[in-house]
């Protein structure tokens, strides 16, 4: 097996091309051996490894990014809607999260790339997309680690806040950059342990939900649903009735969107994952297992230990407390009469949000990666470290965590709020791209002729999934600043973070548009194709996993 991995370069020259598909297949077969060893290709298009193990992909598709949103963030959509909408609102976006994976775990398969959701957009969809898509991504994970350093910064406070937010953001800065800058495989044993830890933590929260609900508490209160009846299931918001208790569940999208932003990760990673072909399919079916463990059960879970209205959850969230101060989980510790937890979920919490910033600086850095393999960033920033890691990109993505900083002088809550609010629109942007993406690869293979039953991973019930999560992540772009629009509430900033997102995306799309005059793919003349040749030869070296005793068996199943 080669230690150097080689991505050849989409761009406008193979779209723009008047090869026909199947030239294009076989002149790809034959320069794929000249390619794969010419060592000064490598090094101009630059080169990363597959040092992600089976375990690693597995574990970042479970918990990978599961972060403060979860614990932290899903407080606020609770005391504002109710439990039964929260439950609803990661219900239904779910859905839609799964159907979006379904999509790019099949482009994914067929086409394992480093940053890989700009390259499928310029391939099959236009070149100005996948600049706009692949520069929005970079921007979110940048955002999105900055949040994360912001939160875990919070999380400590609820131990010590004497001393000054800008000594724990620096500490937690040099941590993730020195996690991500030396060899993946680091970078994949850190996801690992974090996500073990968390994925160990809520299958024990939602253990002690169930115990605390019976009645197994120190003060022995069976609960029920009791908090669904009084103070009740739907809380009504901005309005009275049914439409106020619909804006409710509305409102709860949002939310919903912030805590499974960073799902589509485990793609991002695919280009640096062992054996793509048989792992990403893996992982891509246990994002299901995620959505229902994690958030659905999750969600229902918080609904029946904690009444929307508890007097210190609304205290807490309004005096920005720090840390698991303001998690409707500690909250309901707090009332069950269990002392010792809270400390601990905290620790948790400042996992979750380190193992999160540590997720983002890897993605943010692998977008960036792929904007230059594609010609829409500096070529410099293909250069990679002898271990693989493109270190430039690296750097550069780290540096906007310097913005964290901002924390000192605004407050660490706020400044949470607003990375939050302006995450969360990028996150829906690029899972648009995604399956715009997608629906344009669904019909280059019919009009190339390949056939869909043959794929290592076929999703189901095609395009209409794809549709469906289409239309719903676009409803909730165009809806999510509703409420500045209602009973006197303009608020310009709050105005400018529900929309700044769109004139963002919509720019860098015509802007790279008008500069290079791209032109929009036909099915027929999509490269779907290029680089696919040396991805098959390597798939074929991969050796058969086969276990060895009862414990590998077990792990093989999980992993």
């Amino acid at each position: 097996m080669a230690e150097k991995q080689l991505y050849e370069v989409s761009g406008p020259e193979y779209v723009a091309s008047a090869e026909s598909p199947v030239d294009r297949k076989d002149r790809n077969i034959g320069e794929a051996a000249e390619i794969y060893g010419d060592i000064q290709t490598a090094e101009h298009y630059g080169y990363v490894t597959r040092g992600l193990k089976s375990r690693h992909i597995q574990f970042i598709a479970l918990g990978g990014t599961i972060g403060t949103g979860l614990f932290l963030g899903i407080g606020s959509a609770f005391t504002t809607a109710g439990p039964l909408s929260v439950l609803l609102g990661y219900t239904f976006t779910g859905f839609a999260i799964f159907a979006m994976m379904q999509c790019l775990g099949e482009m994914a398969t067929w086409l394992p790339l480093p940053g890989a959701i700009p390259q499928f957009c310029s391939r099959y969809v236009d070149d100005a997309m996948g600049f706009a898509v692949g520069w929005n991504n970079w921007y979110n994970s940048a955002i999105t680690l900055c949040a994360e350093i912001s939160a875990a910064s919070i999380v400590i406070g609820f131990w010590n806040d004497d001393i000054n937010v800008a000594a724990w953001i620096s500490i937690i800065i040099v941590v993730v950059l020195c996690l991500n800058i030396f060899a993946v495989s680091i970078y994949g044993e850190a996801e690992f342990i974090f996500a073990s830890i968390k994925i160990v933590t809520i299958v024990g929260l939602l253990i002690l939900a169930l115990v605390l609900d019976l009645g197994g508490g120190p003060n022995h209160d069976r609960l029920g649903f009791r908090y669904w009846k009084h103070p009740g299931a739907m809380k009504e918001y901005k309005s009275k009735g049914d439409l106020g208790r619909f804006l409710g569940l509305f409102s709860t999208l949002v939310n919903a969107a912030f805590s499974y932003g960073g799902v589509e990760m485990v793609a991002v990673a695919a280009g640096e994952a062992e054996n793509p072909r048989k792992n990403i399919p893996k992982a891509v079916r246990r994002v299901f297992w995620r959505i229902l463990f994690f958030y659905v059960l999750g969600s229902l879970a918080i609904g029946v230990l904690v009444p929307y209205n508890d007097a210190k959850l609304l205290g807490a969230q309004a005096a920005g407390a720090p840390g698991a101060a303001r998690s409707p989980w500690v909250i309901a510790i707090y009332r069950s009469g269990i002392k010792v937890l809270p400390s601990i979920i905290n620790a948790v919490i400042l996992t979750s949000a380190s193992s999160s910033a540590n997720a983002f600086l890897y993605t943010g850095s692998r977008y960036l990666f792929a904007l230059a393999q594609d010609k829409q960033a500096p070529r410099f920033l293909l250069k990679c470290s002898r271990t693989g890691v493109p270190y430039y990109c690296v750097g550069i993505t780290a540096s906007i965590s310097l913005l964290t900083y901002l924390s000192c002088s605004s407050g660490a809550n706020k400044v949470f709020s607003w990375f939050q609010n302006l995450v969360t629109i990028a996150n829906l942007f690029t899972w648009i791209s995604i399956l715009i993406a997608y629906l344009r690869f669904h019909k280059a293979l019919q009009a190339q002729g390949v056939d869909r039953n043959t794929l290592v991973f076929k999703s189901r019930w095609q395009p209409y999934t794809a549709w469906f999560a289409l239309i719903y992540f676009l409803v909730i772009i165009l809806f999510n600043g509703w409420a500045v629009f209602v009973h006197g509430d303009w608020n310009v900033s709050d105005f400018l973070v529900a929309y700044i997102g769109i004139p963002i995306y919509l720019g860098l799309y015509a802007f790279w548009k008008i500069v290079k005059r791209t032109k929009f793919v036909k099915p027929e003349e999509a490269d779907i194709y290029s680089g696919k040749a040396i991805l098959d030869e390597e798939d074929s070296k991969w050796p058969e996993q086969v276990p060895r005793n009862f414990i590998e068996k077990i792990w093989f199943w999980i992993a």
